[in-house]
C-alpha cells in the first residue's frame, strides 16, 4: 500500500509577476524541502525523486536533479524528470507509486516545477535567410501545442464545449465562480497550510511571496467582453481558460510500513491510476471518476 505522508506548494506566480526570477527547479527544490521539514524526514532517507517539467529548453541538464539537490538531498539520490505535458506532475506521482508498489524503494518525492516566464524563444539552427529572422515561442511550441494537428490546446477545449454544449456564459459562470471561491479561500485561510513562501531578490530588496497572484488580477466586468481567443465564434477567452503560471508541488510517498515504522500519518493512500487520450485531456476527472465508481472494491 503507498500513501501521502506529506505535501507543498508554492504560491502560483502569474505570467512574467511575483515568482519570474525564480528557475523552475528552485521552485521544485521549495517544495520537496517543505515536505521533508513538514513530515520530519531527513533529506537522506528519500531513495528516489521523480519531478514532472515541461517546457524545459533553458532550464539545464536534469532539472529533477537540480531541485533534489537545491533542496539538500545527497548525491547519491536518484532522480528523473518526467514530461507528458500537463500531466507530467501527475505523472511523476503515478511513477514513483508503482515504483513502491512493486517495492523497489520505500521512500520517495514526486511532484511537478513549472517557470513558464522563463521559456525561452526558439531560432532553429541552420543556414541563416537573407531579410527577416522569426522566432517561435518555447511556450507554443513544445508546452501549448499539439504535436500532430498543430493546434493549440485551447482549440481541444472549444471542441469539448461544443459537444458538450457548454456556451460562453457557462464557462464565463464557472471562470467567476472559481475566482470567487479562491479569494474566499485564502480571506480564510485554507491554503495557508500547503503553501511554502518563496523569497524572490528583487532591486528593492527581499521580498517574501507567499499567496497565489493571479486571483487578485481579474475584472468581471471585463470579462464579459473579452474576445474568445482560439475561434472567432467560440467561447473561450483568456479569463475563462486555464493561465500562463509560475509554481511547483511536491508530495513525499511511502510504502505503508515505512510510514508506520517512522511515525507518519498518512494524507491519502493511492489506490490505482490511469489515463485519457490527449485530445480528452480536459475530460479526465469526470472520466476517471465514472471508471472507477465501478471499482466497488476500492470504495470503503
Amino acid at each position: 500500500e503507498v500513501v501521502i505522508v506529506s505535501a507543498a506548494r508554492t504560491p502560483i506566480g502569474s505570467f512574467r509577476g511575483s515568482l519570474a526570477s525564480v528557475s523552475a527547479p528552485k521552485l521544485g527544490a521549495a517544495a520537496i524541502k517543505a515536505c521533508l521539514e513538514r513530515a520530519k524526514i531527513p533529506a537522506n532517507r528519500v531513495q528516489e525523486v521523480y519531478m514532472g517539467n515541461v517546457v524545459q529548453a533553458g532550464v539545464g541538464q536534469a532539472p529533477a536533479r537540480q531541485a533534489a539537490l537545491y533542496a539538500g538531498l545527497p548525491q547519491e539520490t536518484l532522480c528523473t524528470t518526467v514530461n507528458k505535458v500537463c500531466a507530467s506532475g501527475m505523472k511523476a506521482i503515478m511513477i514513483a507509486s508503482q515504483s513502491l508498489m512493486c517495492g523497489h524503494q520505500d521512500i520517495m518525492i514526486a511532484g511537478g516545477m513549472e517557470s513558464m516566464s522563463n521559456a525561452p524563444y526558439y531560432f532553429p539552427r541552420g543556414d541563416t535567410p537573407y531579410g527577416t529572422l522569426q522566432l517561435e515561442d518555447g511556450i507554443a511550441k513544445d508546452g501549448l501545442t499539439d504535436a500532430y494537428d498543430r493546434i493549440p490546446m485551447g482549440l481541444c477545449a472549444e471542441k469539448t464545449a461544443k459537444k458538450e454544449n457548454l456556451s460562453r456564459v457557462d464557462q464565463d459562470t464557472f471562470a467567476k465562480l472559481s475566482y470567487e471561491r479562491t479569494a474566499r479561500a485564502w480571506k480564510e485561510g485554507k491554503y495557508k497550510a500547503e503553501i511554502v513562501p518563496i523569497t524572490v531578490t528583487t532591486k528593492k530588496g527581499e521580498v517574501i511571496v507567499k499567496e497565489d497572484e493571479e486571483y487578485r488580477k481579474v475584472d468581471f466586468e471585463k470579462m464579459k467582453t473579452l474576445r474568445t481567443a482560439f475561434l472567432k465564434d467560440g467561447t473561450i477567452t483568456a479569463a475563462n481558460a486555464s493561465k500562463i503560471n509560475d509554481g511547483a508541488a511536491a508530495c513525499l510517498l511511502m510504502t505503508r510500513q515505512a510510514a508506520d515504522e517512522l511515525g507518519c500519518k498518512p494524507l491519502a493512500r493511492i489506490i490505482d491510476k490511469n489515463s485519457i487520450r490527449q485530445f480528452e485531456y480536459d475530460c479526465r476527472p469526470n472520466r476517471f471518476f465514472l471508471f472507477y465508481i465501478t471499482k466497488s472494491s476500492y470504495i470503503k
